[in-house]
């Protein structure tokens, strides 16, 4: 599988862009600044439905625009895909196969497989809690129909109860809101334990799944056993701990109500999750090494990929976005031994000097001047502005009124 063609129009710093890939090394030579993460950022976008830079999609539409456009045509056993994903700034997102009729979103997500490789990555092990839930997320789109789904029910279901929450804070509202407002918290919390204990179960398959795979490739990385592993710490810990932990999670938020109402927020719950990676049974945010750490998070997007390309016999698009100024050069080797082997891999540079030999072996690899493709973007979009102002002096009489 392998992206020919990307087209994006207000995406991030990109008001219009088309640039054309082939299988194989396509490396993006930018200074910083010119938009180059933004391109392969669209690429996690259409692949998983998030961006590991940003936790809502506001940010991903071009300021002032009222919603933004990826297009992909994807190449596969001879056969090309069009995919479309518009990402709104009010209202759901939606997706399009084909040109064909208009999905959400989560439909798309998955139909073109891809794993980042960012200088993020080594939060995964000592970072705060959601990034790893972003990885979670992001893994649990690719790997498990319906989760996205799911999420998307979960997140809508806690934006309404925190509401409800922080309106039965007012103490000024009068008896018969809050007892309204009560109510519906009820209602609320019952449909937030359903998904959410829907959401943790797959969350906890998931773990599962890539625990072994993680383990392995670590040990490969490190060149000796150091027992890695990963660990599930779910907010409804119940549901490891009971067949039907529904009646035990509401007893449990039944003594966290005031605390919530005090704070107007959503006190437990899949949104606070979390994953431990260990080394040899330590938690490695603690005891793991500076390098020790970018093994991991290397091993942990290697599972991850290898997963993905078992379950849907096609290998993920790579990207290995700026990494390369991050790792020592054994890690740079085992990355880029690892991401010659796959069908297309997109790699962003800030300088020639910074694109590893071994990235343009055989005279193979493409390289796109991403200041060359700024400046025709701009040029375009210039010439574009042009038409629209000279179409619209066409459609005015001489005294300035509209014909």
């Amino acid at each position: 599988m392998y992206i020919s063609r990307l087209a994006l129009d207000h995406f991030r710093s990109w008001p219009h862009l088309v640039v054309d890939f082939a299988p194989g090394v396509t490396i993006l030579k930018g200074a910083n600044g010119l938009g180059k993460t933004n391109i392969v950022e669209a690429v996690e976008v259409l692949s998983t439905g998030s961006s590991h830079r940003v936790s809502s999609s506001l940010p991903l539409i071009e300021r002032g625009e009222a919603k933004a456009t990826i297009r992909a045509n994807v190449g596969e056993d001879d056969d090309e895909t069009t995919y479309e994903v518009t990402i709104a700034a009010r209202g759901a997102n939606r997706g399009r196969i084909n040109g064909g009729n208009s999905l959400y979103m989560r439909d798309i997500v998955g139909k073109v497989p891809s794993v980042s490789f960012t200088p993020d990555d080594q939060r995964l092990v000592a970072g705060d809690p959601a990034g790893r839930r972003g990885f979670l997320d992001q893994a649990g789109s690719l790997l498990i129909p319906g989760y996205a789904a799911n999420l998307s029910n979960a997140n809508k279901i806690a934006k309404q109860r925190a509401a409800l929450l922080k309106q039965l804070g007012q103490r000024s509202e009068p008896a018969n809101a809050q007892n309204a407002a009560l109510n519906g918290l009820e209602i609320w919390t019952g449909q937030f334990i359903a998904v959410g204990v829907t959401l943790t179960r797959a969350r906890a398959r998931l773990i599962e799944r890539l625990a072994g795979p993680f383990s392995r490739i670590y040990d490969e990385l490190a060149g000796k056993p150091q027992h890695a592993g990963l660990e599930y710490v779910p907010s409804y810990e119940e549901v490891l701990d009971f067949e039907q932990p529904e009646p035990e999670i509401s007893k449990h938020y039944q003594r966290l109500y005031a605390g919530e109402i005090a704070r107007g927020r959503n006190l437990i719950g899949p949104h606070r999750d979390d994953m431990v990676l260990t080394l040899d049974g330590m938690p490695a945010r603690e005891f793991a090494s500076n390098g020790e750490m970018w093994t991991m998070a290397l091993a942990l997007k290697m599972a991850l990929f290898n997963e993905i390309a078992q379950a849907q016999q096609i290998k993920p698009i790579v990207i290995l976005d700026d990494v390369f100024a991050q790792l020592d050069e054994t890690r740079r080797r085992q990355i880029l031994e690892f991401a010659m082997q796959q069908d297309q891999v997109l790699i962003t540079v800030a300088a020639a000097g910074d694109i590893p030999p071994d990235a343009t072996r055989g005279g193979d690899a493409a390289i796109i001047d991403v200041a060359e493709l700024k400046a025709g973007a701009e040029d375009e979009n210039a010439s574009l502005v042009a038409q629209l102002q000279a179409a619209r002096e066409n459609n005015t009489d001489g005294d300035g009124a509209q014909s």
